[in-house]
């Protein structure tokens, strides 16, 4: 697939597309977060994943850190990790995130 693997994947998802790996406890505490609002994500576990570390270099490029997971896109842009997740989250904006990219309905 070339560069733009998780791009690609981003485009062909869902509007909510969570990077992760069946390993990390902070992508299982973003999953059941997202999943309390009703929201049903295309998930891609890197560790599962044939692709998986191709893509998970591609992520460390895009967030510039690591660990690359969890790796939040909503609406096709990047969130970030749960660092970012959360403060949305703290901030109230998290919700209205959801809302406006058609993840979630009221």
């Amino acid at each position: 697939m070339g560069t733009a693997m998780v791009a690609d994947l981003v485009a062909q998802s869902r509007p909510l597309v969570i990077f992760s790996k069946t390993s990390c406890c902070m992508s299982e505490a973003i999953k059941i977060l997202l999943y309390g609002f009703g929201a049903n994500p295309a998930i891609y576990e890197l560790d599962e994943l044939q692709n998986g570390q191709q893509l998970e270099r591609e992520l460390v490029d895009q967030l510039g850190r690591r660990p690359s997971v969890p790796a939040v896109f909503i609406g096709g842009r990047l969130v970030g990790g749960s660092n970012e997740v959360m403060s949305l989250q703290v901030k109230g904006e998290l919700k209205k995130m959801l809302l406006k990219h058609g993840v979630i309905r009221l």
